[in-house]
């Protein structure tokens, strides 16, 4: 049975005036009544974690997902909603709405977290031991926000405290290096002071593996190989097993990760909890009546079931599933997962695919994350997690890691791994570095549709341009180098003087 974190959603204030003659009602929470005892903490907490899944400003929920896929050579936004429509297509400006979402979303999510870093040593009660834990477990968060905001923004600020005055507010931005230097402290202090598992009841925050797996790709980005390698070291053996206290493992299904009785398995190091709680309120009012669900599902499901479907994977991407047969000569099992076309006996939320009318010329619909197995998508609710990061992550970036060491010789167990899981014969012996790179990246490709890394992928291997060009992707004409990073919102260039 699923089990579900910080069901009650909290609003942080950031303060509340005073004076000799104003007294404080009790009955409202102020930051002089407030973060007095745990239960405050865990609250704070809840508020923090809360922001990667809000509707409208999580990168983890329809705000958000379209926008970190949108912009792939594997994914195509349809012209429903202008602003992502924009954003896929290279046309978008610093007035887009929907990049504008994320960004301030991110930055909810730091001020919060600041909050609690600020504020957890003088909480009567605790224990030194608890008070590093809470200190660490925010300060994932905070290198998480701030990792979404550095592959996607480039330069931004950075804030490591709650701002007292008006001038506080006004940071200028930081270059990028310095960016990935603070996301670098603070998932070390994280790792340092996260327990490995939580008990039950709190299963969904942070644990040491994930800052570890997020200190190891932090590395990958910044191209320091030799350090990512030792970072996935401390999860990983040299064949790709979990070390101990680590018990992490691919499943045996590859497509048990998208479905929701499957959510927090031994695959996933990290990742966001919906549940079908909390109100029917699918806008972020941070209220009772808000859903702690996903929209997700009926974003991308087709008209058929009730669904809004926005995005597609593109023709390229489809082609790209069938490049390799498995050993019984049938489709990969993860092209099965991850989309549905017309093969004999295809069956989509419980209809036969000959029901649905495929759209925009591709030949393929998303069935990762959807909730395929039920008669539609109408409720709007989705209970199926998104996983931030998966043991399958690990293993390929040490592979990248290793390879990029021209210690291509070591790849081959964290590849053969992949491979083995679905159902694909082991790679032979002799292959250059360029040769497993671009395995690599074909698996990476495959493997992760739909999670919101091809983009950032191609970015970092500098072939975008290429890329970009030999695809079908819509608006791939309007594609340069510029548009490697969102721009900066405007709202933001407006209100702050020093960005």
């Amino acid at each position: 049975m699923k089990n579900y974190i910080f069901i009650v959603i909290f609003v942080m204030l950031l303060g509340a005036c005073t004076n000799e003659l104003e007294q404080i009602n009790p009955n409202v929470i102020t930051q002089e009544n407030f973060w007095k005892t745990e239960n405050d903490v865990l609250l704070g907490l809840a508020a923090t974690y809360k922001t990667l899944k809000s509707k409208n400003t999580g990168y983890w929920n329809s705000g958000g997902i379209p926008v970190v896929n949108g912009r792939g050579d594997d994914f195509y936004i349809r012209n429903d909603v202008a602003d992502l429509y924009r954003l896929s297509t290279f046309v978008n400006a610093s007035t887009n709405g929907k990049v504008t979402d994320i960004f301030q979303g991110a930055y909810q999510g730091i001020f919060r977290a600041n909050q609690i870093i600020e504020n957890v040593p003088g909480v009567e009660g605790l224990d030194d031991g608890s008070k590093a834990a809470y200190i660490a477990e925010a300060k994932f968060l905070r290198a998480l926000n701030y990792f979404y905001l550095v592959i996607n923004f480039g330069d931004v600020a950075i804030v490591t405290s709650v701002p007292k005055t008006k001038e506080d507010y006004f940071i200028k931005q930081s270059p990028q290096a310095d960016v990935w230097i603070q996301i670098e402290n603070d998932l070390k202090d994280a790792k340092d002071g996260l327990p490995v598992t939580y008990a039950s009841k709190w299963v969904g925050r942070a644990t040491k593996g994930a800052a570890i797996g997020f200190l190891g790709k932090a590395y990958i980005y910044e191209k320091k190989w030799e350090l990512a390698q030792a970072e996935f070291s401390n999860l990983i053996d040299a064949n790709g097993n979990a070390i101990a206290p680590y018990a992490y493992d691919l499943l045996v299904n590859y497509s048990q990760n998208f479905e929701k009785e499957y959510d927090n398995n031994k695959e996933s190091l990290f990742e966001i909890q919906f549940q079908n709680v909390g109100g029917t309120n699918l806008n972020p009012t941070e209220n009772a009546t808000e859903s702690q669900g996903s929209v997700s599902g009926q974003f991308f499901a087709p008209a058929e079931v009730g669904g809004w479907f926005e995005g597609f994977p593109t023709n390229k991407m489809f082609d790209e599933f069938q490049k390799e047969k498995t050993i019984t000569n049938d489709f990969d099992p993860r092209m099965y997962a991850s989309i549905v076309w017309n093969y004999p006996g295809a069956v989509f939320y419980t209809k036969p695919f000959s029901g649905f009318t495929l759209q925009f010329g591709f030949n393929s619909m998303i069935k990762k994350y959807q909730n395929w197995k039920d008669k539609n998508e109408g409720i709007k609710i989705s209970e199926i997690n998104e996983k931030a990061l998966r043991f399958a992550d690990i293993l390929l970036l040490q592979a990248e890691a290793l390879t990029m060491q021209n210690k291509v010789t070591e790849a081959y167990p964290f590849i053969n791994r992949i491979r083995s899981r679905a159902n694909l014969v082991p790679l032979t012996i002799g292959k250059t570095k360029d040769d497993m790179m671009s395995e690599i990246r074909h698996q990476r490709m495959v493997e992760f549709f739909r999670e919101g890394q091809r983009f950032y992928d191609l970015k970092r291997w500098g072939l975008l341009q290429q890329e970009m060009t030999n695809s079908d992707k819509v608006g791939k004409e309007f594609y340069d180098s510029s548009k490697d990073y969102f721009p900066i919102p405007q709202n933001e260039l407006n209100t702050n003087p020093n960005w």
